[in-house]
């Protein structure tokens, strides 16, 4: 029992002391104001990894089309990853409408191939189709503000940064499940904007994410990575930061924030959040690998410590007082994250800890040490 309450409470004093600093970071974190004399100059490659996206392709590009941007400086390619629906045909049709709006088939690229990373392979196609100077990468069931790319090119010209990450957010239908991921999702994006602040950038996400493309061929792109099923965002911020640390840039700007739908089923969410664990023991920054691995323990622990007070009775109490002060100043963190992505929260949300701690042990153990299905695909 002795052991069960110093090796949690240590953990736990360790995890509360990183979230108020996160904390810390992310309020001081001022949003990048555009200055009011800039001229787009910047030239964007967006490209759109797709697999089976017919419900959301066309909105996605259909808010890329909207953009406040001069359309003579962007280019859309829609790298199609062996779809079964009619995304292809979608994109076909608009492409017929405007020009700059590509369709790439992978299946004819591979001719046969199979692979364990077909999403870093769609990217790596992508780039070397683009024929601009700044690669954008966005996911198929996203959607744009119509300032994004004018707020990106701003950065880009005031900073001079080589990569540059960008928030992204959940839509949410007000179920449980969605509302979970919602605000799940948002204290990743606020631990993301709040190691920006403390000068670090330890964490991306694909879905807003750009980098020049003479940087993705000076780190020779995914090679050394690109066996690896997920990682096609982070692992790659990482090869650029070892050679660029002091050029990465990350737009706090809610005109930046790209939105993208939530998980439509349980297992459709575990299997992403599985995804993404798997990536946990291929960091190169010791720090971001730490920091999972103690999320991971804390939260086993705390998820046996009930099963544990059947033998010791004291500690049912003080797991309860573990899962309030965790919930108090969790609470205290987002509720500044979700002011800047206008997100409403609600008193009863707190009440959703309690699942996050089993599926924070659930997907972190499977994410690392087991197989995962995604898109249709098992692959590890």
């Amino acid at each position: 029992m002795f052991f069960i309450l110093i090796f949690t409470t240590l953990l736990f004093v360790i995890y509360s002391v990183i979230m108020l600093l996160y904390r810390h970071w992310f309020i001081k974190l001022k949003q990048f104001i555009p200055q009011s004399n800039i001229h787009p100059k910047s030239t964007f490659s967006i490209l759109i990894p797709a697999r089976n996206e017919e419900e959301n392709i066309g909105a996605l590009l259909q808010s890329i089309i909207n953009q406040d941007y001069p359309s003579s400086l962007w280019e859309v390619f829609v790298i199609d990853d062996f779809s079964t629906d009619n995304t292809p045909q979608i994109v076909k049709e608009l492409g017929k409408k405007f020009p700059n709006i590509q369709l790439v088939e992978l299946a004819k690229v591979l001719d046969g191939k199979q692979l364990n990373a077909y999403k870093k392979k769609a990217i790596e196609t992508g780039v070397s189709l683009a024929k601009n100077e700044w690669i954008v990468t966005t996911d198929a069931d996203c959607t744009a503000n119509p300032a994004w790319l004018q707020t990106l090119d701003a950065y880009i010209q005031e900073k001079k940064p080589v990569f540059v990450g960008g928030p992204v957010a959940f839509t949410n239908d007000g179920s449980v499940l969605q509302t979970f991921q919602c605000i799940d999702f948002m204290a990743l994006q606020g631990i993301t904007a709040a190691a920006v602040s403390a000068g670090l950038h330890a964490m991306c996400n694909g879905a807003n994410l750009a980098y020049k493309k003479s940087v993705f061929a000076e780190v020779n792109g995914f090679k050394g990575i690109d066996n690896i099923a997920s990682g096609d965002d982070m692992l790659l911020m990482n090869k650029i930061k070892e050679v660029y640390p002091d050029r990465m840039g990350y737009v706090f700007n809610p005109n930046s924030i790209i939105h993208t739908a939530p998980m439509p089923t349980l297992k459709g969410f575990l299997n992403q959040r599985i995804r993404w664990a798997s990536k946990t023991n291929k960091y190169k920054d010791v720090s971001v690998v730490i920091v999972l691995w103690l999320v991971l323990l804390l939260n086993i622990s705390l998820l046996l410590l009930p099963f544990s007070s059947l033998f010791y009775p004291l500690l049912f109490y003080f797991w309860i007082l573990l899962v309030l002060l965790k919930t108090i100043i969790e609470a205290s963190f987002a509720t500044h994250i979700a002011a800047f992505f206008s997100i409403q929260l609600k008193w009863k949300d707190t009440l959703l800890q309690f699942p996050h701690i089993l599926y924070t042990a659930f997907a972190g153990c499977f994410g690392m040490w087991g197989k995962y299905q995604w898109k249709d695909r098992k692959v590890q």
